[in-house]
């Protein structure tokens, strides 16, 4: 469904302050609403330039239209329509008065019969005024009240709205930069208080009054200030001294929390003539923001937990490795050891960041540093260049994903780089790019290049294995590896990786007992460059960056909100 703000821009000549002028009031009539009891739409006139589908030319004078820009009900009261106006486009002779309201931009009330409701209907029509000029119609729409008496609270909310209606006449109402509460923001039925000129409360609903005892104040409030009912009404100062709306939350211990809004009401000649407070009170809002907060605290410090076991993991091994003999069995832990630090760098990833997800390409620098300090020898230094951004990624994409990672950057250091290629310095580019809808990478380098005959299905070293499982196993993706574009002995490598991204997460994105069953498949390592597949990061969404360095209608036929990118289609009146 079109906005308030593209079916302006469609149908009408109204230029982008007016535009915002009206998406401001369509932001905040919800409060009108609530005091008038009663449904309020926005009108504009429609370009006559404007061709309406679905209507056939007429004469000058016929085709006047009008373009319903917005559509508010009542919470305070039942509405009269159940169907959608918004959007709809129709005759000035459904709506003599809103035209009329339009030219000579005053207030018009009267009777019309509604022709979906086929009963009468009394409408006022409210000029919407911004810099001088009338921009816009707001209609009243509600039911006569024929021979029943408005009762206390009914005659205060109405008084007030009729005190905002002469402020939107006067190009007052909406307030210039003011900013939405959003789902938080009170309403009328939530409760209110109306202030005088001195700040005085002169009426407090029920609701009112219940949200006070919330916070302790029990005393009678008619003709008293907030001050003087124990509490603090900066607030209000600074409603009434800036003319602009002011929020504050109250709190009386852990358990109790009311939002206060004061909007201030200001006449042409006096200023600001008094006041609406809103009060609701926020209590639970509250106290489910702090529960979260704590869990989300919890959860992170678990992160920072296991990351430190992992490091302790991780020393333990190194100290092993230190005390065995065997050049074997030192280059094995040391594999394991580089295995659990991209594990542990996730874990301290999430550990500092809100949610499940984490930014991969805060994992992938490590990873390259990690590679830097420990496989790349001086002699033969191997630069590393990563291209794009991998987004955030789930913890259950992120974690075997940074695995896959450490595996393929050992391999090309160990295997793409053999100790008869000539002495130049490597390559190796990573690009990543993540659509919305899976991860792919793409790796390459400059090195030795695949061994004839390579097959990575019949690989049987233990980190392609790894990697192999990893992939196309837990992460559900694929693997492509190809020889590279270079010549000579040089051709290099491309590695092509695709991950979808599933709805669903892995639930066991390490699985240890199949990781387990590798070990059967063959010794890490593989033997020459049969057994090596180049880098795979991440996709990316968004803009890339890069890293471098050496790691009803109803049924009358009424036209519909045009689709942003096409003309609306259907019939006009």
């Amino acid at each position: 469904m079109a906005t308030t703000a593209e079916l302006a821009r469609y149908y009408t000549t109204l230029d982008a302050p007016a535009v915002d002028h009206l998406q401001r009031l369509v932001a905040s009539w919800g409060l009108l609403a609530d005091l008038c009891f009663a449904d309020l739409l926005l009108l504009a006139r429609v370009d006559p330039a404007r061709a309406v589908p679905g209507v056939a030319e007429e004469a000058e004078g016929a085709r006047e239209r009008l373009v319903v820009l917005g559509q508010v009900r009542p919470l305070t009261s039942q509405t009269l329509f159940r169907g959608d106006w918004l959007g709809d486009v129709i005759s000035v002779d459904e709506r003599p008065m809103v035209m009329r309201a339009l030219r000579l931009g005053e207030m018009i009330e009267g009777e019309i019969t509604h022709p979906s409701l086929r009963e009468q209907v009394r409408v006022q029509c409210i000029p919407v005024r911004h810099e001088g000029r009338t921009i816009a119609v707001m209609t009243r729409e509600s039911t006569p009240t024929v021979g029943r008496n408005l009762g206390e609270l009914e005659r205060a909310y109405i008084e007030v709205f009729n005190r905002f209606v002469r402020m939107i006449a006067a190009g007052q109402f909406p307030f210039v930069d003011e900013m939405g509460l959003g789902e938080e923001a009170p309403r009328v039925g939530d409760g209110a208080i109306i202030l005088d000129d001195a700040a005085r409360v002169e009426y407090a609903s029920p609701n009112a009054i219940s949200a006070l005892h919330r916070v302790g104040v029990h005393a009678n409030t008619e003709g008293m200030r907030l001050t003087e009912l124990g509490l603090q009404e900066n607030v209000v100062r600074t409603s009434y001294s800036t003319s602009r709306p002011a929020t504050e939350e109250i709190e009386r211990g852990p358990e109790v929390t009311v939002l206060i809004r004061c909007l201030p009401l200001i006449d042409d000649s006096d200023g600001v003539t008094g006041a609406v407070v809103l009060l609701r009170n926020i209590s639970e809002l509250r106290r489910r923001d702090r529960l979260l907060m704590s869990k989300d605290a919890t959860i992170r410090e678990i992160h920072h937990r296991v990351k430190n076991n992992l490091q302790t993991i991780s020393s333990l091994l190194r100290l092993q490795a230190r005390r065995l003999p065997s050049s074997d069995g030192k280059a094995a832990l040391e594999e394991s050891v580089r295995r659990i630090r991209s594990i542990a760098l996730v874990h301290e990833t999430l550990s500092h960041e809100a949610g499940d997800d984490v930014p991969f390409i805060e994992i992938v620098r490590p990873l390259v540093r990690m590679v830097e300090e420990g496989l790349i020898s001086p002699e033969h230094p191997v630069r590393f260049k990563i291209v794009g951004d991998a987004g955030n990624l789930p913890a259950a994409i992120a974690t075997p994903l940074a695995v896959v990672l450490t595996e393929l950057l050992q391999n090309v250091v160990d295997h793409a780089y053999p100790p008869g290629l000539d002495s130049t310095d490597g390559h190796v580019l990573l690009e990543l790019d993540n659509n919305g809808r899976d991860l792919r990478v793409t790796v390459t380098d400059d090195g030795a290049g695949l061994v004839p005959g390579f097959a990575l299905e019949k690989s049987t070293g233990l980190g392609l294995s790894i990697v192999r499982t990893l992939i196309t196993t837990e992460l559900a993706g694929t693997i492509e590896m190809r020889l590279g574009p270079g010549g000579g002995d040089r051709p290099g490598t491309v590695v092509e990786l695709n991950v979808p991204l599933a709805a669903d997460a892995p639930a066991d994105p390490l699985n240890a007992a199949e990781l387990d069953d590798l070990s059967a498949e063959g010794a890490e390592g593989g033997g020459a460059r049969g057994a090596r597949v180049p880098n795979l990061p991440p996709p990316v969404p968004g803009s890339p960056s890069s890293l471098t360095g050496s790691a009803s209608s109803r049924d009358r036929g009424r036209t519909r909100p045009p689709d942003a990118q096409r003309p609306p289609a259907g019939g006009g009146r």
